[in-house]
């Protein structure tokens, strides 16, 4: 067991003075970055500067990168129940400190406090699947395959993994990847959004409470040339992504070029079909927490609502409506009870209210305008609604990531399921029906690699992989579930033979011919 040395606040609270300076955890030790450049974090619920994160050095990516290779030998021998030991530890203690942890999600991000402890839930969901390695990491043995010849597959760590994890989810997201990685006998090195570095040094120092080995899991801060720095390291064997299809296919081309095993899982339009049969009170609630739960801000939000048929009038009417009561503001006061905080920047808000003047310039109607009667600080926009979107406007193909659902009208299922086809994403899709032949014919050939039916976000729990299809993912296995535990591993094969007699036959039996 180690007791890493820490800093009074590992990056969750600011000295009194003003924002502090978020730290690097590097084997083991809570470093301070020499580097001259520096960002703001912000509370997007105020607008205001809650910490300076650095942007890292490549020689302090290099060093951090160093860190967790010269730990792997002896992580990687370490038996596989003492690892999964310090992630029941690590668990228990992600428990007891449940509500720390949903509450810095809440300053850093702004998600409503139901939805940032969500978040941690689904995160601890990983951890509980990684305490599992000892099953999950059993080999195959077919004994005497051949005369007196035993064959056996057992797995073995591939080495450093780096995660690269994306803003809106500053828990969940870097616990799909960490967890499973150290079980399976890696070292781990964390390049979370510059936006959100507070949660992961809170899961980093939780972690190292828990008694993982020095060096075994490390943070580093930084920007795009950090991530270059970590795709092109020749020590780094592995790299898992989140984030945006163009950076996502960035990340995949740059890190298998360079040798490295990627998952890489992008963007995505997701469609929501509502056939005339289906119950709309559910319906509309499913569609509100998809669209508008978390601002948008989610590869698995429902962007586009398929309205099929006579169901399209009375559905949009409906949306309107529960979409304009929903109360929007802070987060982050005490006792704050709010349907959907701010987005994740001023930058970021503007883009997505800028899509509500192009769908109107495009043809479309704006039937609910968010960008009314929003709070003075933070970065606010309410729910919006865009109406008769045809399948070839920008709003309709481009993802947003924010609260803006366009509703597309089509006549019946096959051309629902048409529009489908047409998008280059490929993350989710959800129908609301009653009908079990409708619901078996989308689930069959919608292009979506996660389908949900009356559930307005289909996204898999710790034990199924995250299955995003076409451009919403790049590489070969997908991060959670059993996919996982084959990406962060190796397989080796062995052939045995003993000689019961030194004058055994010679001839070797596997490529004996036929008598």
């Amino acid at each position: 067991m180690t007791t890493p040395s820490q800093p009074a606040i590992a990056g969750t609270t600011a000295p009194a003075n003003g924002a502090h300076d978020v730290p690097m955890l590097r084997g083991g030790t809570w470093v301070t970055s020499a580097s001259p450049r520096r960002t703001d974090v912000f509370n997007p619920s105020t607008g205001k500067v809650i910490a300076r994160v650095p942007l890292a050095t490549p020689d302090e990516t290099n060093a951090v990168v160093e860190a967790a290779a010269a730990a792997l030998p002896a992580w990687a021998e370490t038996p596989v129940v003492e690892r999964a030991r310090v992630l029941f530890r690590f668990r228990e203690l992600l428990m007891g400190s449940f509500e720390r942890l949903a509450i810095t999600v809440v300053r850093e991000h702004g998600k409503t406090l139901p939805e940032a402890r969500a978040s941690v839930q689904r995160g601890i969901e990983v951890v509980e699947f990684a305490c599992g390695a000892p099953s999950l990491l059993m080999g195959e043995i077919l004994p005497n395959l051949a005369r007196n010849v035993d064959g056996e597959t057992v797995r073995h760590p591939v080495g450093v993994c780096v995660g690269i994890t994306p803003f809106n989810f500053p828990a969940m997201v870097p616990m799909w990847m960490f967890p499973i990685a150290l079980a399976c006998g890696n070292t781990f090195v964390l390049k979370p959004s510059e936006k959100v570095p507070l949660t992961s040094n809170l899961i980093a120092e939780l972690l190292m409470q828990a008694g993982c080995p020095n060096g075994v899991f490390n943070v580093v801060h930084g920007d795009k040339s950090c991530v270059d720095a970590l795709l092109t390291h020749p020590l780094v064997r592995a790299v898992s992504f989140v984030g945006s299809t163009l950076v996502a296919k960035y990340i995949y081309e740059t890190g298998t070029r360079n040798g490295k095993r990627v998952q890489a899982a992008g963007g995505a339009k997701n469609h929501l079909i509502v056939m005339p049969d289906a119950d709309l009170d559910q319906s509309v609630a499913a569609l509100q927490a998809s669209a508008f739960g978390c601002a948008g801000e989610r590869c698995m939000a429902g962007s586009v609502a398929l309205a099929v048929g006579k169901v399209a009038d009375p559905l949009v009417e409906r949306l309107v409506d529960t979409a304009n009561r929903m109360t929007v503001g802070p987060t982050d006061a005490p006792g704050a009870n709010v349907d959907m905080g701010p987005l994740i920047s001023a930058e970021h808000r503007d883009r997505v209210a800028g899509y509500l003047d192009i769908g109107k310039a495009e043809g479309a109607d704006l039937a609910l305008d968010g960008r009314r009667d929003l709070p003075a600080d933070g970065f606010f926009l309410r729910p919006s609604v865009i109406d008769r979107v045809t399948p070839d406007m920008r709003v309709a193909k481009e993802e947003i990531f924010g609260p803006v659902l366009s509703v597309v009208r089509v006549g019946d299922l096959d051309a629902a399921l048409d529009v489908g086809r047409r998008s280059p994403y490929g993350n989710g899709a959800s129908i609301f029906t009653q009908s079990g032949w409708a619901a078996r014919q989308f689930k069959h050939h919608f292009n979506a690699g996660m389908i949900g039916v009356n559930i307005g976000v289909p996204a898999p729990m710790a034990w199924f992989p995250f299955t995003g299809w076409n451009q919403s993912f790049f590489g070969d296995l997908h991060i959670q579930g059993r996919e996982s535990i084959q990406f962060y591993t190796q397989q080796k094969t062995s052939m045995t033979r003993w000689f019961e007699r030194p004058t055994d036959a010679a001839q070797d039996p596997v490529w004996r011919g036929k008598d």
